[in-house]
């Protein structure tokens, strides 16, 4: 009496028999029932219990519980990949009537379905949604496809639920969900060896930076010892050159010290030879003789020589002159104390 796989159980009949051509309809809270005859609907609703005369009467049942309906197809992405979309999608029959009069989910005596039309819904939902994936992955690269999955769900489900072909079919979708998305193993494999070369790449990356980022410290630790002696250096600098000019100031001042010396002693000596020629211009006109006599005081032997050097300047004015030995040996040996004078003449 079980309609579909999984479903529950519809039809309840009176002992199981029929008797006299009437039977006993009780259907669940999730089953829209349509009682016809004659062609025409006698009675319809949800869940429904009631008898009814079996020969000329046809009743549709059409479960309005949501369903999962699971799908996995295969497509190729714009790069000429396969990818294998696995997932479930979740519907529900919003319009009974409009199901009823597309396919066919009439029952037999037993609550069978007398055709498999109802196994069609599902197929034409899946082939809906497979036709947008189509759309979705043909437009992009494995790798977008395979890191994309919200993107592609929401892409399929929006365009399930505004789909004219679903609206056609009575049919609300609720919900669709990706369980998977599979390239081929070689390609996962290839995707993988490039994903672990992308990490190799980055950590070789995070070790350059890291290395240059220690050379680049070093280099600002030596920069900063070299400013430092560079600072130094001119601080020394400084220090040589403010003694440079303590010394410059110093030496300046000795020049001053020895030019103020040098014109003291210059007015000094000019004050001597002014008082000198003072001294002298009585006693220019005296001869040196007189000057010579007072100024030392000689004695009667050098005054004699003098004479002598006078007589010999003027030898050419004397006529005659005698000099006795007496006297030459006087002036050669210094006389005795009393004894006399030798004699001139």
């Amino acid at each position: 009496m079980c309609m579909l796989k999984g479903c529950s159980r519809h039809i309840i009949e009176t002992g199981g028999a029929l008797m006299l051509g009437f039977r006993y309809l009780k259907t669940t809270p999730t089953t829209y029932v349509l009682h016809y005859r004659s062609g025409k609907i006698v009675q319809e609703g949800v869940g429904l219990s009631f008898f009814y005369f079996a020969p000329p009467a046809v009743i549709v049942l059409v479960p309005i519980s949501s369903r999962d309906v699971p799908f996995v197809f295969n497509e190729v992405t714009s790069d000429f990949q396969d990818v294998t979309i696995q997932g479930e999608l979740t519907y529900r029959i919003r319009d009974s009537k409009k199901i009823a009069e597309l396919l066919d989910h009439s029952v037999d005596a037993v609550g069978r379905y007398k055709s498999d039309d109802p196994g069609k819904l599902n197929d034409r939902l899946i082939h809906a949604a497979q036709i947008l994936a189509r759309s979705y992955t043909q437009k992009r690269t494995l790798n977008q496809v395979l890191v994309s999955s919200d993107a592609l769900v929401g892409e399929v489900l929006t365009g399930l639920k505004q789909a004219a072909a679903v609206a056609a079919l009575g049919v609300e979708v609720l919900d669709l969900s990706l369980i998977g998305l599979k390239a081929t193993p070689e390609m996962a494999k290839a995707l993988q060896t490039d994903a672990r070369e992308q990490l190799l790449k980055r950590a070789d990356e995070a070790i350059y930076a890291r290395r240059n980022a220690a050379v680049e410290l070093e280099r600002t630790i030596k920069e900063n010892e070299l400013n430092t002696e560079i600072a130094i250096e001119q601080k020394k600098q400084q220090m040589r050159e403010s003694q440079m000019t303590a010394e410059i100031a110093v030496e300046q001042q000795r020049a001053n010290l020895v030019d103020a010396k040098v014109d003291n002693d210059r007015k000094e000596t000019q004050s001597r030879a002014a008082a000198l020629t003072a001294m002298l211009e009585p006693v220019k006109t005296v001869d040196w003789r007189t000057l010579m006599v007072v100024s030392t005081g000689l004695d009667s032997k050098q005054m004699i020589g003098l004479a002598f050097q006078q007589l010999a300047e003027n030898a050419a004015k004397i006529g005659e002159l005698n000099i006795s030995p007496d006297l030459l040996n006087t002036l050669l040996h210094t006389p005795a104390s009393g004894g006399r004078k030798p004699p001139v003449s």
